[in-house]
């Protein structure tokens, strides 16, 4: 009886045992199932694009869905100035101040009045398909099929939900093929819901590449994952043939390498220093007089232009390129550019005086430019060159260089609108730097070559030289310089018998002298250093040199130029 007892409940627990092993079992199977089996649900695709109104455009621009949205008014897409500057085409211009929308071609300029179906060529109105340009809290918005007139893209404007897809990308666009029938998913998983079903044979943009799980753009807009055991081989680059005729922008170039030179003329009288200052000269064939400066924030300019001087110029072999400057105080650059109606006075007085005078080309020379003075800046070189092509006027443009606080000087647009672009390689120390220094060291010259020419045909670049040397001056914790030309700095040297010796971090001579009470420091600017830099010349093919300033060189300087560029 005893025995039979045991023998029941040793089954019992064994039965018990065996249970339990077969509820985990089960259990652990139903856990295998649910992880491994992918996920039936759907993403709501209000939710996805995050729409809240009627009028609300999700954008889907390439492979990206913007956070910004567009507007569909009456059944028509607008897309705000920001998505269209930031990614399509970045030659519109919205003017706040004259509420206006410009746009500009490499010989027109367009002008479009918001609520309205046209626009505005010069004295010539003509006639849109449909209203191009709306605002709506104070935001821009521009007609998609407008910017597709001027722009090389294809859209689709798809509903249910309401969405703008846009093409904008032609060349070296990675793109994978779906080998068998498969969803895309919000996220990489089998467990992020599903955002559309795709078929084999499907061709798809890829976005990123997550290993398992590809990050592809449909056709109808929906930017997702898709495992990569679903598609056919790796992502393969392809061109797409294009039939659209980009604008031509031409450019003046010369056969000859430039030999460019500042001629500093403040006055009147300054104009009849030429024939003085170019008797020793040789080699110059260009000469920019400092004639025009802005002097109010209407647009208006001064001016010290002499057709005199422009035929002397030529006589001489020389181009004139009369230059306009930005130092009078009491007016505002930013003021001056961002309002279309003195912006366009300043360029209509420009041109008028180049024509009037006989001028060859306008050397635009705005410096300190603020961050917010940039868009503005460029739209003034856009609509400037305009007229310079219908002129026959060669455009240059003064640029410090480049650093990452100038960058909104936007030299790449630069190189394609104007004729040369030029590095002012100097003042890498100035009148009121923090420390001594040289004002343009070989290895500073270098690299501001390199980043001009990473953005600006190279053949399109102008490296400026300095004709002067700074003479820095530190007593006690008081540091104060003075800049000197060439024969100047030399009889400084002279004078205070320095000693001086071939600095190889600088590429130039330095020297220094301690009276006691104040310690004196030259990095010289001479024959030597300036060699050292007109290599960089040919090194870069670059296509020319220009100096500042005329006056302050040696004679011997103008032959090391010369050589340079030979």
């Amino acid at each position: 009886m005893l025995y039979r007892n045991r023998k029941q409940k040793l089954t019992l627990i064994i039965v018990v045992t065996l249970l339990i092993l077969l509820i985990g079992l089960i259990g652990f199977a139903v856990h295998l199932i649910q992880k491994y089996t992918p996920t039936k649900d759907r993403m709501d695709p209000v939710a996805y694009y995050g729409i809240s109104d009627a009028q609300e455009l999700p954008l889907i621009f390439g492979t990206e869905v913007l956070q910004m949205s567009g507007k569909l008014l009456d059944g028509a897409a607008y897309v705000p100035l920001e998505a269209v500057d930031s990614y399509l085409n970045h030659r519109f211009y919205w003017d706040p101040n004259e509420n206006i929308l410009i746009y500009t071609t490499p010989t027109e300029k367009l002008i479009i009045t918001p609520e309205t179906d046209s626009y505005m060529i010069g004295e010539q109105r003509m006639t849109a398909d449909g209203i191009i340009c709306k605002v709506m809290e104070e935001i821009p918005y521009i007609h998609i099929a407008f910017v597709k007139q001027v722009t090389d893209i294809e859209y689709t404007l798809l509903q249910q939900p309401s969405r703008l897809v846009v093409q904008y990308q032609w060349s070296g666009v990675p793109v994978v093929e779906v080998k068998e029938d498969t969803q895309v998913r919000y996220q990489g998983g089998i467990k992020s819901e599903i955002l559309t079903d795709v078929t084999k044979g499907t061709q798809l943009r890829m976005a990123d590449d997550l290993d398992d799980w590809k990050c592809v753009v449909t056709q109808d807009g929906y930017v997702g994952y898709i495992k990569s055991s679903k598609l056919a081989g790796e992502p393969q680059k392809q061109d797409f043939e294009r039939q659209f005729q980009a604008p031509e922008y031409t450019s003046i170039s010369r056969e000859y390498p430039i030999n460019l030179t500042w001629h500093q003329v403040t006055n009147p009288d300054a104009n009849d220093t030429l024939d003085a200052l170019t008797a020793d000269a040789s080699g110059i064939n260009v000469i920019s007089p400092t004639w025009f400066s802005l002097i109010s924030n209407q647009g208006e300019i001064s001016s010290l232009a002499s057709e005199e001087y422009v035929q002397n110029a030529h006589s001489k072999g020389m181009e004139v390129w009369g230059l306009v400057s930005n130092f009078e105080e009491n007016v505002s650059t930013y003021e001056v550019l961002s309002h279309t109606t003195s912006r366009t006075k300043l360029i209509n007085l420009l041109v008028q005086a180049a024509r009037q005078y006989g001028l060859d080309g306008i050397n635009v020379d705005l410096e300190n430019l603020s961050e917010d003075t940039g868009p503005h800046f460029i739209q003034f070189l856009r609509e400037l060159s305009i007229h310079c092509r219908l002129n026959q006027l060669v455009l240059s443009v003064d640029n410090p260089v480049p650093k990452e606080y100038t960058y909104h000087y936007d030299r790449k647009e630069q190189g394609v609108l104007v004729d040369y672009v030029i590095i002012m390689g100097y003042d890498e120390y100035y009148a009121d730097s923090p420390e001594a220094g040289s004002v343009a060291s070989y290895p500073w010259v270098k690299q501001g070559v390199e980043d001009t020419v990473a953005v600006v045909p190279a053949q399109k670049v102008i490296n400026a030289v300095p004709f002067y040397t700074r003479v820095w001056k530190t007593t006690g914790s008081i540091l104060s310089s003075e800049a000197l030309g060439m024969a100047d700095a030399a009889g400084f040297i002279q004078r205070n018998q320095i000693e001086t010796y071939w600095d190889k971090t600088t590429s130039q001579n330095y020297g220094e002298y301690d009276d006691g009470e104040t310690l004196y420091q030259v990095w010289l600017e001479d024959a030597e250093s300036l060699e050292v830099k007109m290599g960089l010349i040919k090194e870069y093919n670059l296509a020319g040199v220009a100096s500042w300033k005329l006056g302050f060189e040696q004679k011997n300087i103008w032959k090391v130029l010369s050589n340079g560029l030979s």
